[in-house]
């Protein structure tokens, strides 16, 4: 019999050969792609394919007029209202999910992963057809008395939150779903039989096992939200401008490459920021009670 202590003694001298791989790819498809983005912010200017690399931190006092950091606040609210409503969303159909049995577990699971078989760009042109002034939610409302006129909804930043909500969807539900497949059902009954009613063990036993993966998808939904360009530009208006439509015309409209980096690297230390803060406040490796062995 092979020694214990042998074989993680192997393992961990295959440790670098495993990770190989993957730091590779982050370094090439990450790292490089950011470290040039950071020092194209302290370019001059980059006209035409030419830049001239002198230094200069005139991009950042820019990025700092009051009228950039009011765009990148709406982003921020519109991440954190976006992904509270997907939470309030999911959160009850990861339950179902998990308390259901094995064999409707996959299907349902399945009509999670649906939606992803089809193009974004796809899906979001329908919620054209269906916020439009004669759309098909607009009849509905005409057809219930709700309204007598149609109302104005796409090209509003209810559009956009809704297309946020639809979108991240499929993101939030399987780490809750994950979270909580994993807890103890003896838990649940243990809490019933001890006399906690419903409202007592959902919040004593199902939030604190959920917890993870609650954390997980928050930050899977918040983050990509917050750059996210292609919703707002589709479905949304003037109004709701967010710093990823920023970006973006500055690298496509306004060939203002070293002014679009700095952005983009503000962009990226704030989200970096985020994140160090949420694991030093939180840690998901950490075991939780009552967890399935």
């Amino acid at each position: 019999m092979t020694d214990p202590s042998r074989r993680q003694g192997r393992f961990l001298g295959e440790l670098p050969l495993l990770a190989g791989p993957p730091v590779l790819w982050l370094t090439v498809f990450f790292l490089v792609p950011v470290a040039m983005v950071m020092a194209f912010s302290f370019v001059e200017s980059y006209r035409h394919g030419v830049s001239d690399f002198q230094f200069t931190l005139e991009h950042y006092r820019q990025a700092l007029d009051p009228v950039y950091p009011r765009v990148l606040w709406r982003s921020i609210v519109y991440s954190a209202v976006s992904t509270a409503f997907t939470l309030l969303l999911a959160f009850p159909a990861a339950c179902y999910i998990a308390f259901s049995p094995p064999r409707r577990q996959k299907w349902l699971l399945f009509l999670v992963f649906l939606p992803l078989w089809v193009n974004l760009l796809v899906r979001l042109y329908s919620f054209i057809v269906i916020l439009s002034a004669g759309g098909l939610l607009n009849r509905v409302l005409q057809a219930l008395s709700l309204t007598r006129e149609p109302v104005q909804l796409l090209n509003t930043p209810f559009a956009v939150l809704l297309g946020f909500v639809y979108g991240n969807l499929p993101y939030m539900i399987p780490p809750i779903y994950t979270a909580l497949e994993r807890m103890n059902p003896a838990l649940l009954e243990a809490s019933m039989d001890l006399g906690a009613g419903r409202g007592t063990t959902f919040r004593r036993i199902v939030l604190p096992q959920s917890a993870a993966g609650v954390a997980a998808g928050v930050t899977l939904c918040f983050i990509p939200t917050l750059g996210s360009f292609l919703i707002p530009d589709i479905l949304g208006g003037p109004e709701s401008l967010m710093i990823g439509n920023l970006i973006t015309s500055q690298f496509q409209q306004g060939r203002n490459w070293p002014f679009g980096s700095a952005l983009s690297s503000l962009l990226v230390l704030l989200v970096m920021l985020g994140i160090c803060l949420y694991l030093r406040g939180f840690d998901p490796t950490a075991p939780r009670e009552g967890a399935k062995e």
